[in-house]
């Protein structure tokens, strides 16, 4: 299954260098922002499948350790995923929720 998983993860990267390659730069630009605007719209979704992962394994058991080996991230990329945060430090929630 992790290659299949490579294999579909290189496809999404030479089509990407396919759009970098495009020679006419008006024609590159507009495809460059169709990929931002599709990005932008689906981002959140793969975050959230990316999320359901985690906690999967979590609920399984599995070290954040072996998580982060697994999702070739680190550990405290699990642990921020774990918590639902989505981005960088700049786009985290700066409150704590309230105590119960």
């Amino acid at each position: 299954m992790a290659d299949d998983v490579g294999e579909e993860a290189q496809k999404v990267f030479d089509a990407l260098s396919e759009v970098e390659a495009i020679e006419d730069p008006v024609a590159r630009a507009v495809v460059i922002s169709k990929v931002l605007a599709d990005h932008d719209e689906r981002a959140p979704r793969l975050r959230d499948l990316r999320r359901q992962a985690v906690l999967q394994l979590r609920a399984d058991k599995v070290s954040y350790r072996k998580i982060a080996a697994m999702l070739n991230v680190s550990l405290g990329t699990v642990q921020s995923i774990e918590r639902g945060h989505a981005g960088a430090w700049g786009t985290k929630a700066r409150t704590k929720p309230p105590a119960e």
